[in-house]
């Protein structure tokens, strides 16, 4: 077993012996307004409770079930708002890139440059983000056996990247339904780096409505309990107002007036995980 990297990220660190770190903001950038609203609401309840926050959301959405859908502001309008949240909030970002071309644009506004789940296996764009020396998130592809996210690491470390993390977001469990595998949040931290637990996109229904993804979300507190007590050093949520009126991922969004409760449960079973780690109690 490879000793696991500890992740600074803004003024907080993630990793094997470290408090729960939070990932969280809505799925796609949408009026700027109500974006930094959110922004504001989930670094302040993070800080009440004393833990590591980085905001997430994409001014590119790709992945999208209609060509029709709404794919956000784009790179230059996107990164102006992920840039005026960072200012505004003291927010780290992390944001998905979807190009390698993109990459060092992206590396000036945002902390942490996420590799989307369809994609780990590019090279190219691998080694892009790898070599803007930001902290790297790669989203396992639904596809992929967790073990085979060491060839990702491979061809981050391969351009001198070692601040990385990995996210286990469900596998594909026939068509149009995700499932979760709890041992993958092991079998990648033995990879060395901390490891993320989506909750939400591990909700998904993906073309289940037919235009767009569908999504349990009534079960997002239930995996997000399952992967704190199966060793993840830190929660990814994807965070909305109203997640009805979401333009993208309004199936799996969680409200955000559930944040605060949900938050709150999930740094008691960080503390209780990391109590019996330092017994040397198996888990």
């Amino acid at each position: 077993m490879v000793s696991k990297r500890t992740i600074r990220i803004g003024q907080q660190s993630l990793g094997a012996d470290q408090p729960l770190f939070l990932i969280a903001g809505p799925c796609v950038l949408e009026d700027p307004d109500e974006m930094l609203g959110v922004a504001e609401a989930l670094v302040e309840t993070c800080d009440e409770a004393g833990v590591g926050f980085c905001f997430k959301s994409s001014y590119t959405k790709d992945n999208r079930t209609s060509g029709q859908s709404y794919r956000g502001p784009g790179l230059e309008e996107g990164l102006r708002l992920l840039r005026r949240i960072s200012r505004e909030t003291g927010a780290p970002i992390v944001t998905d890139v979807h190009h390698p071309e993109e990459a060092e644009a992206v590396a000036n506004v945002a902390e942490v440059l996420q590799i989307p789940a369809f994609l780990c296996r590019q090279t190219s764009l691998l080694e892009a983000v790898g070599m803007t020396g930001q902290v790297v998130n790669v989203k396992k592809g639904q596809f992929l056996a967790a073990a085979d996210m060491a060839h990702a690491a491979s061809k981050l470390e391969g351009v001198g990247c070692r601040r990385i993390l990995f996210t286990e977001r469900g596998s594909f469990f026939g068509y149009r339904d995700l499932t979760v595998d709890f041992r993958s949040i092991q079998i990648m931290g033995d990879l060395g780096y901390p490891v993320v637990f989506d909750a939400t996109h591990s909700v998904q229904s993906p073309g289940s409505t037919g235009t767009t993804t569908g999504g349990s979300p009534e079960l997002i507190p239930l995996l997000a309990r399952c992967g704190v007590a199966a060793g993840c050093d830190a929660i990814f949520l994807e965070v909305h107002p109203e997640p009805s009126r979401a333009k993208s991922d309004a199936g799996c969004q969680l409200p955000l007036a559930k944040f605060q409760s949900l938050l709150q449960e999930l740094v008691s079973y960080r503390e209780l995980y990391l109590e019996i780690q330092s017994r040397g109690i198996s888990t």
